[in-house]
């Protein structure tokens, strides 16, 4: 099963969520790999700390660009993280200044074929820029499953409206199988009144509002700082719990 998490809008914890539950995966027995396409690379440093692998994302789609017979696997630029079971192909700076030739030269679909040939993993997991463009494409195309992390604020709705447009809209051109598997709420707080009001708004709308939210927790930044997942740095926790439970909708869907 492929899934990308992707939202237009940035700092709504598509990384947070992408290094969580590719780790809870990983810790369930899945062979998983973590794919990271965002230039800013918070998910390579996320799960590999100052690491730097010797081949990345911007290696991979550097290699379509040109013509080759023997194309190396995918899998050839995935790196271990400590986490067993759990690998990652990382972002590269290089990624912003080779986007412009990937989309003149029609490349947007190189994931997808890649991604069909790949063997040795049970579950991907797809991090993806905050932006429409060239990579959160690919990750589109390439997925069956999409997850939408969402904040609890007006912006974020009006955002989540042009977004589904854009989906929809990319599901009729490129992958028709795509599945939007449901809106992840972000940073909740059960006591305050507008994030209530709005989830509640979403589910009358008949939106895939996913149960349960993600809770506000200072143990998220410390996860972000320590560079471990919540299940290896806090696996008791409330917000461990919260994704856990997520993990496990997830995963009975999936089955």
């Amino acid at each position: 099963m492929r899934r990308v998490v992707f939202n237009q809008k940035g700092g709504v914890g598509k990384t947070t969520m992408v290094a969580n539950l590719a780790a809870l995966s990983a810790a369930c027995g899945l062979r998983t790999l973590a794919i990271d396409l965002d230039v800013q690379g918070n998910l390579s440093q996320y799960l590999l700390g100052n690491d730097r692998p010797g081949r990345n994302a911007a290696d991979f789609f550097e290699s379509t660009l040109g013509f080759s017979l023997q194309t190396p696997p995918f899998s050839s630029y995935a790196v271990s993280t400590r986490f067993e079971g759990l690998d990652v192909v990382a972002a590269d700076p290089r990624l912003e200044e080779m986007q412009v030739k990937l989309e003149t030269k029609q490349k947007v679909r190189k994931l997808r074929q890649a991604l069909d040939r790949l063997t040795g993993y049970d579950a991907v997991w797809i991090d993806t820029p905050p932006a429409f463009n060239f990579y959160s494409r690919s990750a589109l195309i390439a997925a069956d499953r999409c997850l939408i992390p969402f904040d609890c604020d007006a912006f974020s709705r009006q955002a989540l409206y042009t977004l589904l447009d854009n989906i929809q809209e990319l599901r009729a051109d490129h992958n028709e199988a795509l599945e939007i598997e449901g809106i992840i709420i972000n940073q909740y707080q059960s006591r305050a009144k507008l994030p209530v009001r709005l989830v509640a708004e979403l589910k009358a709308e008949g939106r895939p509002v996913l149960d349960p939210p993600l809770s506000s927790s200072v143990k998220i930044r410390e996860s972000h700082e320590c560079q471990t997942p919540l299940i290896h740095m806090a696996p008791s926790h409330r917000v461990t719990l919260e994704y856990q439970q997520l993990y496990d909708h997830l995963a009975g869907a999936t089955s």
